[in-house]
């Protein structure tokens, strides 16, 4: 690449970081003049068109839809990249600190108007979803003790949303604190692993992990309650919580329920399959601690209850059950 052109791109970048494409492509639009076959000029181009109108026309919306809808294109963007476009990861990183830094702004304007009304359960739930998304956007934008910040203050408003706890998760394990980062993995797959937005989350622990449950054929819905099982199996969500009683027995009755569920020939077995799995996990993890330190009637009652687990899960997958008794 030319001096000229790697300076063009440079000043293009920082327009796009602020923000502001249009001001890139006119940089870029004259460089790949002199310069026609350069990848990166052209990629960037293509990058700067893609968001052009779309942010020249955010300024006729509300605070809320800008921050909406920069994340529903930034999601239609990464998709569009997925499919095979050949990435220059510098131009890309330039326009994701841009859009993540115009919708941070657009949710701060919110959560501005959110400070000035009264203080009820709608209310707490609007903050938290705004935090979340504070948080979120302050992670794409390499901001991570901001976003945890956000994170933290969206779970005190919603406490045990899957969504907030995969997200600081995320933060967690980008600032390398792996132990904290399995643990809220674990909890928000298992609360409900259907709300957690994947496509968002960027930390190697976790993108490795759902690589490898892609590779076994499972997308969409299937993916998702996939996921914390084959966390468990590949030793990713190793790092356990200890269930209450009253938990543990709740647990109980929404295994009986799902098993039930998955009699009906209506119900989708690729989704309720994994699920009740990973519930036979947790279930399995609660029983073995509770054979720590009891009299020898409670622990073979245990050990019986763990055997039962065992033959539910062998029952479901084979193949499953053979990979988590080695």
């Amino acid at each position: 690449m030319g001096i000229q052109s790697e300076e063009e791109l440079n000043k293009a970048y920082k327009f796009l970081e602020e923000g502001n494409p249009s001001k890139a492509k006119r940089i870029i639009a004259d460089a790949i003049e002199f310069d026609l076959e350069n990848q990166e000029l052209n990629f960037a181009y293509w990058c700067c068109s893609f968001w052009d109108e779309f942010i020249k026309n955010l300024p006729q919306q509300d605070a809320m839809e800008q921050g909406e809808n920069l994340i529903a294109r930034w999601e239609a963007f990464s998709e569009t990249l997925e499919r095979g476009k050949q990435i220059i990861p510098r131009a890309v990183f330039a326009v994701q600190h841009g859009v993540f830094t115009l919708a941070l702004n657009a949710f701060s304007k919110m959560q501005t108007q959110l400070d000035r009304q009264a203080s009820n359960m709608k209310n707490m739930l609007a903050r938290a979803e705004i935090y979340r998304k504070e948080g979120l956007c302050c992670k794409k934008i390499g901001q991570y003790e901001e976003a945890l910040s956000f994170l933290m203050q969206a779970n005190s408003y919603s406490p045990s949303s899957a969504p907030v706890l995969a997200e600081m998760a995320d933060c967690f394990a980008l600032c390398g604190e792996e132990k904290k980062a399995k643990v809220l993995f674990r909890e928000a797959f298992f609360i409900d692993a259907q709300k957690i937005a994947i496509s968002f989350l960027e930390s190697e622990l976790i993108r490795r992990l759902i690589e490898q449950v892609k590779l076994k054929g499972y997308s969409g819905a299937a993916l998702l309650e996939w996921i914390p099982v084959y966390g468990v199996l590949y030793g990713i969500f190793n790092i356990k919580r200890e269930l209450r009683p009253q938990e543990a027995n709740r647990l109980k009755q929404d295994v009986y329920a799902l098993e039930n569920e998955l009699k009906d020939p209506k119900n989708d077995p690729n989704i309720l399959k994994p699920k009740i799995i990973n519930m036979y996990f947790w279930l399995i993890d609660y029983y073995s601690r509770a054979c720590v330190n009891i009299g020898y009637e409670a622990e073979a009652t245990n050990r019986q209850n763990i055997d039962e687990c065992l033959l539910q899960i062998r029952v479901h997958d084979e193949n499953i059950y053979d990979m988590y008794i080695r």
